[in-house]
């Protein structure tokens, strides 16, 4: 009998894996963790039944949540994670011998132990000096903290204990705990369903109210849903078209899976239809 695991992105759409084998499956106080291996796309990790990476595609999620930030600003020092439990954002962050601090805050220990068990791939830095752990609601851990270059918030989607990652006030929060020249970079969700496209218009929203620099970007995540994924860039300070560092970047030559300096600036060249729905 085959085995499959079934994600529901709408009520008409669903995206389904061959599974080789269920490898995990633990529930935390606040969500459902499942661990699979699949002869596609690798070992997956799933939270409430919604994929979250697999090690087939999980660097282009990660490559583009974090090189857009330092090939912007290569002078960034110290930088918040909120979420981002499995460890793929503070993997890549770690390759800048130039960054000081990383601090990541997750509400859920659970993931960051399971992705530490079964997710070397992404979990393999978390035991970098310049790494502390912070188990704790990011919401609040966000409004007593400051002095960070750049904040990535790598969270869920805007259901369950991802919802408060998506308020003005949080953003207005991340605003406060930024130097003058910080950054905020977040998940921006798929502008093709209409649930999240909508989290998607009203997060630009209230980003765009706060910072003087607030872009959009794209990139293309087959696991996730509908495979168009975008980002936000939000920056008191800089552009990251105009003040793009391009040579320098290069010049720290690093090796990576979907990001380069060419793509950098194409990314930021969104469909139409995307534009409409972030109300630019």
């Amino acid at each position: 009998m085959e085995l499959w695991f079934t994600e529901l992105h709408t009520e008409n759409v669903r995206f389904s894996i061959k599974v080789d084998r269920h490898v995990h499956s633990e529930k935390s106080d606040f969500q459902q963790i499942d661990i699979f291996d699949t002869p596609e796309f690798g070992r997956i990790l799933t939270i409430d039944g919604i994929i979250m990476l697999t090690e087939k595609d999980e660097a282009i999620y990660h490559d583009m949540i974090t090189h857009t930030a330092l090939a912007t600003n290569p002078n960034i020092q110290n930088v918040l994670v909120v979420g981002g439990g499995d460890g793929g954002t503070v993997r890549e962050l770690t390759r800048y011998s130039t960054i000081k601090k990383i601090d990541m805050v997750d509400i859920d220990k659970m993931v960051v132990d399971v992705s530490r068990n079964f997710l070397k791939q992404t979990s393999n830095k978390l035991d970098d000096p310049r790494v502390s752990l912070y188990f704790e609601d990011g919401v609040k851990f966000v409004k007593k903290v400051g002095g960070y270059d750049l904040i990535i918030v790598d969270s869920t989607d805007p259901i369950g204990p991802g919802e408060g990652l998506f308020t003005e006030e949080f953003y207005r929060d991340c605003f406060k705990a930024l130097t003058e020249d910080g950054i905020l970079i977040n998940q921006h969700e798929t502008p093709c369903y209409e649930f999240y496209a909508n989290a998607m218009a009203r997060a630009h929203k209230h980003i765009k109210a706060l910072f003087p620099i607030c872009k959009v970007y794209q990139a293309h995540i087959p696991t996730y849903q509908s495979g168009h994924w975008l980002f936000g860039f939000a920056s008191k300070k800089f552009d990251p078209i105009k003040d793009f560092k391009a040579d320098e970047w290069n010049k720290l030559a690093l090796k990576t899976y979907y990001y380069n300096t060419t793509l950098h600036t194409a990314a930021f060249a969104l469909p139409t239809y995307v534009i409409e729905k972030l109300g630019d």
